[in-house]
């Protein structure tokens, strides 16, 4: 009979010893964090005692998955990856997709909050609100400290920033099915060209978002190297890799030794031969494409009755992602008001009117969207007729089509690419490195599928094979390789 009693004592014991291991574990020991804590219990013996079960953990943390996971925030779309042996690095972040596209769209008339594809769709679904892209490019810059409107109250940019690495976080969490505390953080190689003041800013502030959003521990890894990490992971034999990272907002270039027996070594330092970037991205081209193909639809280029030009200045503000919300202000209304009437050309006011229409109507991103949208089309096609319904003027209701081609496509992009590829030659001049010495061009970016670009570039090195990475994913997977390591 004294059996089920002393039973009870002994359950009674375990729960209170467990509480005490929790205590001493968590609050003693700081090198642990709550989820080492959490997985020792889940290996936790009572013949072996609670030090072997923290061992056992660890090791299961150190050789089969990583508790840390790589964030690849980017100017157009963002990746988390989390490196599990025999699995998939990159989790799902919107339904089955990996990326999220770096997108928040903050609805007026629900005021409810979306993210990604979801914010998009409800954008374009011509819901009252606010759109905001591009997010990433106001780092270094004196706007990361300005805010937006949002719901009538004025939302600091770094809690916009921090709002979305956050979402980044709770959704790949949910998909990994635990907590992430520990990150690698990719980041261009430079996030400001030539200052370095601003560059360093920039990657301080990004970590201060990252800490507001949840994480404790940081690193950052310059993205092509992420990139290099991905690619090495595939082959079998000694490469000198040029990494061609071409995102949304940076072009990023490294020049990098890798191998099978390279990337066991934890210091990679001495395979890194050079790094180069330069401020120039996909949403780069977008922006010249639209406004040497799309603006003057709207009047960019005409003149006034003065015989003076219209001013250009509203449609570079359209044209860039994270200045299109200027164009929307009451003093803006009222200067292209003053605009209108000193045009004496039917033709030109005619555009300029499809401008006042876009501008009363917020359609500045669905115009954006669309010169996206066509820079995508012409990297597979020769030439497209792009529909532009949502342009019209007061006098004739008719909407556009725009033919575009490939040639418009390069002609409007001609002097990015070319600083671009000066660039690249800089990065193997940097290195010392002959051009035929390169063995291979390794792709990645979702804007390094622009065929002008591929061109320049691989004249660079004529010799080097061209593969193409996940144009959406190598920095992400490789940032969650890096991550396994650092955190091991």
């Amino acid at each position: 009979m004294r059996l089920p009693c002393v039973r009870t004592v002994f359950a009674v014991f375990k729960q209170v010893f467990e509480i005490f291991f929790v205590f001493f574990v968590f609050f003693v020991d700081k090198t642990l964090s709550f989820a080492d804590v959490q997985l020792a219990f889940a290996f936790y013996d009572p013949a072996v005692g609670w030090k072997s079960s923290i061992i056992a953990a660890r090791f299961f943390i150190r050789n089969i998955m990583s508790l840390a996971c790589g964030v690849d925030f980017g100017t157009s779309n963002s990746t988390v990856g989390w490196h599990r042996a025999g699995s998939p690095a990159l989790l799902a972040l919107e339904q089955d997709k990996t990326t999220l596209p770096s997108v928040v769209f903050f609805n007026a008339e629900d005021e409810e909050v979306s993210y990604g594809r979801a914010a998009l769709a409800t954008y374009l679904a011509g819901y009252e609100g606010r759109l905001m892209r591009s997010m990433k490019s106001l780092l270094g810059t004196s706007l990361m400290e300005g805010q937006t409107e949002v719901h009538g109250r004025a939302l600091p940019f770094r809690h916009l920033l921090a709002q979305f690495i956050g979402e980044l976080k709770s959704r790949a969490e949910a998909a990994a099915g635990q907590s992430f505390s520990r990150a690698v953080l990719g980041r261009p190689v430079h996030f400001i060209d030539d200052n370095r003041k601003a560059d360093r800013l920039a990657q301080d502030t990004l970590e201060q978002i990252a800490r507001a959003a949840g994480f404790a521990e940081i690193e950052f890894q310059y993205e092509p190297i992420a990139a290099a990490f991905d690619y090495e992971s595939r082959i079998n034999r000694e490469e000198l890799v040029l990494i061609a990272d071409i995102g949304g907002g940076t072009s990023d270039f490294s020049l990098v030794r890798l191998s099978p027996e390279r990337s066991k070594q934890l210091d990679r330092h001495a395979d890194i031969l050079a790094n180069g970037g330069v401020h120039l991205g996909g949403t780069d081209f977008d922006k010249y494409l639209s406004l040497s193909q799309v603006m003057p639809l709207l009047g960019l280029g005409g003149r006034l009755a003065s015989q003076t030009d219209i001013p250009s200045s509203y449609y570079f503000n359209l044209a860039t992602w994270h200045t299109i919300n200027l164009a929307y202000t009451q003093k803006v209304w009222r200067e292209l008001q003053d605009v209108y009437r000193d045009i004496g050309d039917g033709a030109t006011r005619l555009r300029f009117e499809r401008l006042l229409n876009l501008v009363e109507q917020r359609d500045g991103h669905w115009l954006a969207i669309k010169s996206e949208e066509a820079k995508i089309l012409l990297s597979d096609q020769d030439s497209i007729a792009l529909p532009l319904e949502r342009l019209r003027s007061r006098s004739d209701a008719l909407s556009c089509t725009l033919t575009l081609d490939q040639a418009g496509l390069q002609q409007a992009i001609a002097q990015l690419t070319a600083t671009i590829a000066q660039t690249v030659a800089q990065v193997l001049q940097d290195a010392q490195i002959q051009p035929g010495q390169v063995d291979t061009v390794f792709f990645t970016g979702g804007a390094s599928g622009v065929r002008g670009l591929r061109r320049q570039i691989a004249a660079v090195v004529p010799q080097a094979k061209q593969v193409e990475g996940d144009l959406f994913g190598s920095i992400g997977s490789g940032l969650a390789l890096d991550a396994a390591r650092r955190f091991a």
